[in-house]
């Protein structure tokens, strides 16, 4: 049996992880900000291998993005489960506000959302059911020097038993946020994250008799920070949720993130755990007071149990668009276009049919993407695509926002097909190389480093480079914002006509940076 276990147990934009454990079975949720479907569930039963089930927020109804910037939509979910009903709690920031969904089945569907009406902004809502029958509503509240509000919810209208009122203010770090209560042995325990969701991230707790206070802060806080430790894998430590297993050991779950060069990280904040030991005073201890590691012991955990359908995490995945409906990985920007995109059109293919709304506009255009989740990775698409000229182009990006993201296409008119890659870096496109080549399908290809992405096609048998361009300026950095970097299919044409469909034979996502030969063209 393995004696220990990787960090992240989620790579790749995972942030904001949310815990809760029914029986012996445990679930967890992140943060999705403009993607759509909104909030990833996953399943697991040793809380290392995680297998997805769906997704939370799949319907336009639940999840009005048409407005969101980037790095805006669905903030800090939080996942709990009272009475047979699984409830999740977010914010829509940009898009309404505090909400949450309800279901007996955490694979879904899940209900319309019950809006919860407040006359100020409060984000990061949290739900605690108290064994008195009470629910209590945690958010924070006051901006970056503000703290944990609270009031009483009653779920089944979701009416504000009154106006939510601050219970604690942290410890003085800026943006006291992401507040969980829990009851543990009699006593209520608040944990908070303070310090802004970077290198000063950390998390705090304070503890009261009763559910609104006073509260007393650990004299030991932080509980976790790797603010004083510059030179550990894994740094802006914070956002956590507590979970206990059955046999009584505790653990926590919480974001972070891997810097590969010290200064830049651009696969996003992921999803890492830590195990949890309460002292004589009845605080808790994460780690035994020692930093995070990539790999850590697995004494407390359940036994290692691989779920039906878990990816193995260095797995190559090749989706060859045969199914009747996308992957769990497959994310769109915002909400699926209006007949943007098909499975059904040609059969075995993913079909796109870009508009002019391209991935420099706020909107949504056509573009299915998935997580970039390792460092070295390659990745391919065998495309055949027959722009009309210039105007149209469809192929590979590389996205972090509107300002920042990589293209790898096919454009120019007929005897005049090139393949092309640009950069397009603070709102500045530029040109890396392009190429000619011959009617027919194509490959396109991303070879990923840590520091560098190297672009190439294939034609002919033959692949020729395009140009590399770095990884610091799609890392959050440079680029800004909450997100990582997705990988991902995408068509747009400048034309006031439509432009022919670019059809997606398959796509290869290669950690090992080896893909596998290409199919046949069919």
């Amino acid at each position: 049996m393995a004696t220990t276990f990787d960090n992240p147990i989620l790579p790749g934009f995972y942030p904001d992880p949310s815990i809760c454990r029914v029986g012996d079975d445990y679930y967890l949720v992140t943060s999705t900000f403009e993607y759509f479907p909104g909030v990833p569930i996953f399943h697991s039963k040793d809380l290392v291998h995680w297998r997805q089930l769906g997704h939370v927020l799949t319907r336009e109804s639940q999840l009005p993005l048409a407005a969101a910037k980037s790095s805006e939509g669905i903030f800090a979910p939080t996942l709990r489960y009272h009475a047979g009903t699984f409830y999740l709690i977010t914010t829509n920031v940009g898009g309404g506000g505090n909400f949450y969904v309800t279901a007996s089945d955490p694979a879904g569907e899940w209900s319309e959302p019950i809006w919860l009406k407040e006359p100020g902004f409060g984000m990061d809502p949290s739900l605690h059911f108290d064994d008195d029958g009470h629910v209590y509503y945690t958010r924070h509240g006051g901006g970056e020097r503000g703290g944990a509000y609270q009031a009483e919810l009653d779920v089944k209208s979701g009416a504000l038993l009154g106006e939510p009122r601050l219970i604690w203010g942290g410890t003085g770090g800026i943006w006291p946020e992401g507040p969980h209560l829990y009851k543990i042995d009699g006593r209520y325990y608040l944990l908070l994250a303070e310090g802004g969701t970077s290198t000063g991230h950390g998390v705090t707790i304070a503890r009261a008799p009763q559910p609104f206070g006073p509260f007393e802060p650990y004299a030991h806080n932080p509980i976790l920070t790797h603010a004083k430790r510059p030179n550990e894998a894994i740094q802006a430590t914070g956002h956590a949720d507590l979970v206990q297993t059955p046999d009584g050991h505790w653990w926590l779950v919480f974001l972070g993130i891997r810097r590969w060069d010290g200064q830049h990280h651009h696969l996003g904040r992921e999803t890492f755990l830590a195990p949890v030991a309460w002292n004589a005073e009845g605080w808790p201890v994460v780690n035994g007071g020692a930093p995070i590691a990539l790999g850590m012991p697995r004494d407390g955990l359940p036994e290692p149990q691989t779920l039906a359908g878990a990816p193995e995490p260095n797995a190559a995945i090749r989706d060859e668009f045969d199914a009747p409906a996308l992957g769990l990985d497959w994310n769109f920007l915002r909400r699926p276009p209006d007949g943007g995109w098909s499975l059904r059109e040609r059969p075995g293919f993913l079909r796109l049919r870009g508009s002019t709304r391209g991935l420099d506009a706020i909107g949504s255009p056509a573009f299915v993407g998935r997580r970039q989740r390792h460092f070295r990775v390659a990745v391919r698409t065998r495309l055949d695509f027959s722009p009309r000229s210039d105007a149209d182009r469809a192929g590979l990006a590389l996205r972090a926002n509107e300002d920042n993201h990589y293209e790898l296409v096919l454009t120019g008119g007929p005897g005049q097909r090139r393949a092309r890659a640009s950069t397009r870096v603070q709102g500045q496109t530029s040109l890396l190389a392009e190429a000619r080549v011959p009617d027919g399908p194509v490959e396109l290809g991303i070879e990923a480093f840590p520091d560098r992405y190297e672009l190439s096609v294939i034609a002919g048998g033959t692949a020729q480079p395009l140009g590399s361009a770095p990884t610091a300026p799609l890392s959050s950095e440079a680029a800004g914002g909450f997100t990582g970097v997705y990988v991902g299919l995408f068509a747009t044409t400048l034309a006031a006509t439509p432009m022919p469909p670019a059809d997606f034979d398959a796509f290869e996502y290669a950690p090992d940076g080896s893909p596998q030969a290409p199919r046949a063209a069919r």
